[in-house]
């Protein structure tokens, strides 16, 4: 027997050389005696050999058994029975229970792997009657779990038959099956730790595995049930399945590696679906136990601030015993109605396979419970592999056709495929797994019965072809799980090949290599496998992190199913941990397939109809923020997305369209010559430049005449041309304003309009003086004659040009544009620089006006036949009545509005004077001639 540790402990178990007796001996041999007969004495009551097959057993479920099992498993594992540089002899027992699902293949280094293969129904506990027996008295095997048997076969092959790798040394490998309870996993973890054949953990005996790694499990808690076993025992352990996030504690678990990446990376890569597809209104669903509990913890508090909302949250129950199948379906019934819910059409599923099958059951019993059917996109986590159990290959998985998934990411190593081809039931010998495997795939028997040929079972050929397996009993291509499998097996190979690299640096003699390896401690390659990096056969790199976790990410997979059974998993995307924030998962949409109930349409999940661009969501009181109500948008505001949190307002150049839901340009607004407005201005003051160069040729035809000269003909031509001008002027006013434009603008109409007014009353101011002139003795004709009337033109003239002057030094017009006076128009206009200036010309040309207006009102009723006065009188009533009007209107107009205003009041107050003044001239100078002589002046004087 070999050397083994041992121990020094304070009960007794181990003793020193001092201590070391005939009775010390005797005492410690008995202890070791009674221990190994009560374990055997345990292992033998808590299993029973049912129907004289010893290929099933049963576990009791006791709970004293139970307790005991746990002290006596203490006493053996903390009490070896040989003490440090002492050696005893090994009594060997064999295992009087061995786990009958085993696979071995002998090797120089062993892998161990814990599957689970195989389950057994049981009926539930209690404590009034004694334990019984199983529901079913055959194994329920999962056949697409034999993949995972599989993988680890080829591997191991492969690399046995690679000389790059491990060329002194041949692996083989122990695999047992878990039975999905966590005392089988617990038996089959120390059994891998055990003489192959026997069951004495911690004992080193001289026959014993070499075992350097075990692989397992596919589950979250059959991993952390192997963690415990191999972290007392120091041997790495590579999961190829779930493991909780909060289990992962080094400081629990130091040897523990994980072939997929936490699951918390598969929750951020879930609600990075919601958001792509804007699915706020998701049903979740976990299952009733801790892992469901610390999933909720998780998953509830990250959804708000995604913008997410949960509908409802159901547990599944974990399915534990088959009696409780009836009371759960009755419970579960009143959940079926809540997923019934219209609203909810996504549902976010957590569980591993247990709880899969309660909820598989619910909807393949809906029907014969007359419940509808329940059309909904399912997102499950990587734990779903949509495995069958043998008794439910004919069960209809419709109801998740479409599902989207985060499973594990695959990839198809070379030659598995056609290894995969020569699987038989005699392909290897060992294999404990291929009889239930193959006989209840493909419902045959390869050894049958007298029972069997009664009941008319037929007899397995072996050579049925996998190939004809649908997609829920066995997948050719390797699936997620079995990958993981793949790579820990060559992790593990690469990793000793690290340790006979530094062998070989240290000079170590070729024929004592072999020795090395056999000399090597599981826990020495923990070093090595911490550090190892290398690339499959399939391109994959494969490492770990600081964690432990291996680095590399999740395909999104959309689950195609067939009436037939069959299903199809197609890639549609990928979920990439280590990407940036946001940009985690990449999806092609087009690739995805949904539940025909849609129509291929994507699905809407939100808890109300979506608010359309033009309106903005609205809390409602009592409801989670998923759950609004939709209000228009205020004016001037816009949404131009499905539910927009807030209306937004458009750049102040933009303004919103008349649904609301975008920006458009603003329409430029200034009085164009385009436009009807301004044509028919244009035509206006074309038309009155006319008439007034016709009015003014006619003066100039007739200047000789009486009336003509009675008036100042050099007043009537400078009120003429400046009525011309008055007229010309407005049209500076019309048109896109430029820069000289608006200096332009209000100063030439304020200076043009300020010698009109001046002309107009220097006119009357003549008419008075000449009146006044002819009394007798009379100072006044002095002051009757041209320059007086020049005089007044002149000066008055002067004061408007120095006010424009000031305003154009000092705060001079400019082009501007108005973007808020008017919503959806920009005005382009004049910016008067100093509005206080542009009153005071207006202001100076009222005054000119109302003086004008009051000399001539004074003078309406002189005797002269020819007398201005009454015309001037009416005619500056008019400018005034036109101006005062033009104040208020001016200042309640905007944009082209206002200019037109202003070129109306412009038009109108110089037509005034040009109509009241000229045309009663105009009009005994042409139709009435006899009028316009001396003779008939004199007879008006008298």
């Amino acid at each position: 027997m070999d050397k083994a540790p041992l121990l020094v402990l304070r009960t007794g178990c181990c003793f020193t050389d001092s201590q070391r007796g005939p009775s010390a001996n005797q005492h410690r041999d008995r202890i070791i005696h009674h221990s190994r007969e009560a374990v055997a004495k345990q292992i033998t009551a808590t299993y029973n050999v049912v129907n004289g097959n010893m290929r099933t057993y049963v576990w009791k479920e006791c709970y004293a058994h139970k307790l005991m099992m746990v002290m006596i498993l203490l006493l053996v594992l903390l009490c070896p029975t040989v003490c440090q540089a002492h050696s005893i002899n090994c009594s060997i027992y064999d295992d009087p229970l061995p786990i009958p699902h085993a696979f071995y293949q002998p090797g120089e280094l062993v892998i161990g792997e814990i599957v689970s293969q195989v389950f057994f129904l049981y009926n539930n506990l209690s404590f009034t009657e004694p334990p019984t027996q199983i529901l079913i008295d055959e194994p329920v095997s999962v056949p697409k779990n034999y993949q995972h048997i599989l993988a680890l076969a080829f591997a191991v092959k492969e690399i046995n038959e690679n000389p790059n790798i491990l060329s002194n040394a041949s692996l083989g490998f122990h695999i047992l099956n878990s039975y999905y309870t966590a005392k089988m996993t617990y038996k089959a973890a120390l059994s891998l730790h055990s003489t192959q054949q026997r069951f004495v953990p911690n004992f080193k005996c001289h026959n014993q595995n070499k075992l350097i790694t075990i692989i397992g499990g596919c589950i979250s808690e059959i991993s952390a049930n192997v963690a415990i076993i191999s972290a007392i025992h120091k041997t790495p352990q590579l999961t190829y399945g779930s493991f909780s996030a909060l289990q992962n504690d080094k400081m629990l678990y130091p040897f523990l590696y994980q072939m997929v990446p936490n699951e918390a990376h598969q929750h951020i890569g879930v609600i990075r679906l919601f958001q792509h597809f804007k699915w706020t209104w998701v049903g979740l669903l976990a299952v009733d136990d801790d892992k469901g509990d610390r999933f909720l913890q998780t998953m509830v508090p990250i959804l708000s601030p995604n913008g997410n909302c949960y509908a409802f949250i159901i547990r599944v129950p974990k399915w534990n015993y088959v009696d409780e199948m009836i009371d759960l379906l009755i419970q579960q019934q009143k959940n079926y109605e809540i997923l019934m819910e219209r609203k909810c059409n996504v549902m976010y599923v957590y569980g591993e396979p247990p709880s899969f099958q309660i909820l598989r059951m619910l909807l393949f019993l809906a029907p014969f419970l007359a419940l509808p059917p329940l059309v909904k996109v399912w997102v499950v986590t990587s734990h779903w592999d949509f495995a069958s159990h043998s008794v439910q290959k004919v069960w209809d998985i419709q109801a998740f056709h479409g599902t989207i998934s985060f499973t594990v990411h695959s990839n198809q190593p070379l030659g598995f495929r056609t290894f995969t081809d020569t699987i038989q039931p005699s392909w290897a010998k060992g294999d404990g797994f291929i009889q239930d495997f193959w006989e209840q795939a493909f419902s045959c028997s390869l050894m049958m019965s007298k029972q069997q040929e009664k009941d008319g079972k037929k007899t397995c050929t072996g050579e049925e072809n996998l190939e004809s397996l649908s997609g829920v009993l066995f997948e050719m291509n390797m699936t997620g799980h079995s990958y993981n499998v793949y790579n820990a097996v060559y992790a593990m190979a690469h990793a000793l090949n690290a340790i006979y690299k530094s062998h070989v640096k240290r000079k170590r003699l070729e024929e004592r290599d072999r020795l090395a390896f056999q000399r090597v401690q599981p826990w020495q390659v923990h070093h090595f496998l911490r550090w190892i990096t290398f690339n499959n056969s399939a391109g994959d790199t494969v490492r770990f992190d600081d964690n432990g976790e291996l680095v590399t990410g999740f395909d999104v997979t959309n689950w195609v199913t067939f009436p037939n059974g069959s299903l199809v998993r197609v890639k549609v995307g990928r979920l990439q941990p280590q990407a940036p924030s946001g940009k985690e998962l990449t999806l092609n949409d087009e690739q995805i397939v949904w539940h025909k109930s849609f129509n291929q349409v994507l699905p809407v999940s939100v808890c109300n109809d979506n608010c359309y661009p033009g309106y903005s969501k609205k809390k409602k009181e009592g409801e989670k923020f998923c759950c609004y109500d939709c209000a228009p948008c205020p004016e001037g505001m816009i949404s131009h997305q499905k539910d927009a949190d807030a209306c937004v307002n458009c750049p102040e150049e933009q303004c919103p369209n008349k649904e609301q839901t975008k920006c458009i340009p603003k329409d430029v607004n200034y009085l164009s010559y385009k436009e009807d407005l301004g044509i028919i201005l244009t035509i206006l003051a074309i038309s009155f430049c006319l008439i007034t160069s016709l009015v003014l040729g006619i003066f100039m035809k007739y200047k000789d005449t009486p009336i003509v000269k009675a008036n100042n003909r050099t007043l009537t031509y400078i009120l003429l041309i400046s009525l011309l001008l008055c007229f010309l002027c407005s049209l500076l006013f019309i048109g896109h304003p430029g820069k000289l434009i608006c200096l332009l603008r209000q100063t030439a109409f304020g200076i043009i309009f300020s010698v009109a007014l001046s002309s107009v009353l220097a006119k009357t101011i003549t008419v008075v003086l000449a009146f006044m002139a002819t009394k007798p003795g009379s100072g006044m004709r002095r002051w009757v004659g041209k320059r007086m009337a020049d005089s007044i033109v002149l000066s008055s003239s002067l004061i408007q040009v120095g006010i424009c002057t000031l305003w154009l030094s000092t705060s001079p017009p400019f082009p501007d544009m108005d973007m808020y006076s008017l919503d959806r128009e920009i005005i382009v206009e004049c910016n008067d620089g100093s509005v206080f200036m542009f009153y005071c010309v207006l202001g100076y040309m009222g005054s000119l006006a109302i003086v004008s207006f009051v000399v001539a009102f004074l003078a309406r009723k002189l005797p002269d036949s020819f007398n201005e006065a009454k015309f001037i009188t009416f005619s500056m009533l008019v400018f005034c009545i036109v101006w005062l009007s033009f104040v208020p209107t001016y200042l309640s107009t905007k944009g082209k509005y206002m200019v037109a205003v202003e070129v109306f009041s412009i038009l109108s107050s110089s037509a005034g004077l040009l109509g009241c003044i000229f045309f009663p001239k105009c009009y005994i100078i042409l139709l009435r001639p006899e009028l316009n002589n001396r003779d008939q002046l004199i007879i008006r004087r008298k």
